[in-house]
């Protein structure tokens, strides 16, 4: 059953929470893990009332719409940090890089190129993560894990992108526990990225509303939590 949109705040207290007991099982640190509210569909309102609660990461997917929510809490909440964790066209790079804090789907080595041609006019370095297609899905974004380390290659030549993990959407499952071996997997691709490159790649986003602590038993250090967090979306 999708969650009311009222009781938001005893929603993002109790999400803290199974990330603290999910992180308590690996043994590792609960301030590892970020929680990063998916705010596709949602209103401002939504957003605000996530904001008081004590929330200041948000998720969007696509650029237009999040640059809508932006402008209109700009003034208002001027501490909140925007994540674009959707698939990025070229021709959007511009107006995303105006409003985003992080490009977390980075997945082809012409939009790496595009985000360098406009970072580099401003001497901005831009925290990005790759994202990882683990199960080859023809429906989803994301590079093919075979050509992984190609990708990670281009993206580290490029001076003002600052490549700080992966991230990955495994297929969906109803059973949480299906989704463990997908993360595993990018686990260890990032460990193998790591020491091909020798470079430190700390982040890990994966684990949304129905599997997220199976994801922080596995390594996770951002969790994408939408509907279990705000409710039903809005829209599409």
């Amino acid at each position: 059953m999708t969650p009311p949109r009222s009781g938001i705040a005893e929603r993002f207290q109790d999400i803290r929470q199974r990330i603290e007991r999910s992180a308590g099982r690996a043994d590792r640190d609960p301030a590892s893990v970020s929680l990063l509210a998916v705010s596709k569909g949602q209103p401002v309102a939504a957003v605000r009332a996530v904001a008081a609660a004590g929330q200041r990461l948000f998720g969007e997917n696509r650029v237009q719409e999040g640059a809508g929510k932006i402008e209109a809490l700009r003034d208002e909440l001027p501490g909140l940090i925007w994540k674009l964790i959707g698939p990025l066209q070229t021709n959007k790079v511009k107006a995303a890089l105006q409003y985003f804090a992080t490009v977390e789907s980075l997945d082809r080595e012409r939009l790496a190129l595009r985000l360098e041609s406009l970072l580099a006019e401003t001497g901005r370095t831009l925290p990005v993560l790759l994202e990882i297609n683990l199960a080859s899905e023809a429906t989803k974004s994301g590079v093919l894990a075979e050509d992984a380390e190609k990708l990670t290659a281009a993206c580290l030549a490029l001076p003002h992108l600052d490549v700080r993990g992966l991230m990955a959407v495994p297929p969906y499952a109803e059973d949480p526990e299906a989704s463990r071996p997908h993360f595993r997997r990018l686990r260890t691709i990032r460990e193998r990225l790591a020491d091909r490159f020798g470079r430190d790649l700390p982040e890990l986003s994966m684990g949304m509303s129905h599997d997220f602590e199976v994801a922080v038993e596995e390594g996770s250090t951002e969790v994408r939590i939408g509907t279990a967090l705000f409710g039903t979306r809005e829209t599409a």
